[in-house]
């Protein structure tokens, strides 16, 4: 069973139903994809600035 994330939001109504963070509309991938090419979160949140809620443990989360 999957348990309900703070997090990570799917919904099939909400970009066909691929995983994206709660609350907007960036999906997860995109974040594996920067770090993956060797980005920083600082590169993804840079890019997409109106999300925030990245789990960091140097940040406390507002969740």
């Amino acid at each position: 069973m999957l348990k309900k994330s703070l997090i990570i939001s799917v919904s099939p109504e909400i970009m066909g139903g691929t995983p994206v963070f709660a609350c907007t509309r960036v999906p997860v991938q995109t974040l594996l994809d920067y770090l993956k090419a060797g980005e920083s979160i600082d590169d993804f949140l840079a890019r997409f600035p109106t999300y925030h809620i990245i789990p960091n443990p140097g940040f406390p989360s507002p969740l």
